[in-house]
């Protein structure tokens, strides 16, 4: 069990899930980076990069 970074809900990681893979928390809704460490996966903050609109 992997509990949410924000709010410390509990975090369902499926089963089939490969590292990079992007999770949310379904409370709060952050988004979490899969990565493996160990042979356990775990989670960071995920990195959102914004859109270039060419400005």
């Amino acid at each position: 069990m992997i509990r949410c970074l924000e709010c410390d809900a509990r975090i369902t990681i499926p089963k089939d899930v490969i590292e990079g893979e992007i999770v949310s928390c379904p409370d709060c809704g952050a988004a979490y980076e899969v990565y493996k460490e160990s042979d356990n996966f775990q989670i960071r903050p995920a990195r959102i990069e914004g859109e270039d609109w060419g400005e």
